[in-house]
């Protein structure tokens, strides 16, 4: 199997809502749209969106009307300060501000006006060698230190 593209279906309320919220925030262009569809892309590598009314027909009855929630839209970003800073001067509903978590996760949450929880995040490296009750550093021997990122 070779996937090509992945696309991500959220049944929202408000259809134009989301998509003005993913293309004037997170750099979305619309691809297709149509009464209560809208399909949205980028030129990178995020994943596509589609956006459906809740309550059409294409979805399976069971799933007429449920609403996308308990989930959390995460992309991987780089510059994530800056993405926030540009974000909150736009407007954009910032409902968990930017934090790390001690695994290297910076990340910082807003919520679009489904309530669809998007996540910016952005990997670090923890602090592999700090002893993560004390949060003090248990390697004193420096020079075992190796880098397995390029070899050759």
């Amino acid at each position: 199997m070779n996937v090509s593209v992945s696309t991500l279906s959220l049944t929202v309320a408000d259809v134009d809502a989301s998509r003005d919220f993913f293309t004037t925030h997170l750099g979305y262009r619309v691809a297709m749209a149509d009464d209560g569809f809208a399909s949205l892309t980028r030129d990178d590598a995020a994943v596509d969106i589609v956006l459906l009314r809740r309550g059409t027909e294409v979805l399976p009855a069971e799933q007429r009307d449920q609403h996308a929630s308990g989930l959390i839209v995460a992309f991987t970003v780089t510059g994530l300060a800056a993405e926030e800073e540009r974000l909150r001067s736009e407007g954009a509903p910032i409902t968990m501000p930017l934090r790390e978590e001690p695994w290297g996760e910076r990340l910082f949450q807003m919520t679009d006006p489904n309530g669809v929880v998007i996540q910016l995040v952005e990997w670090v490296t923890p602090n592999a060698n700090a002893d993560t009750d004390t949060g003090t550093d248990t390697d004193t021997d420096t020079d075992t230190d190796t880098d397995t990122t390029e070899r050759g």
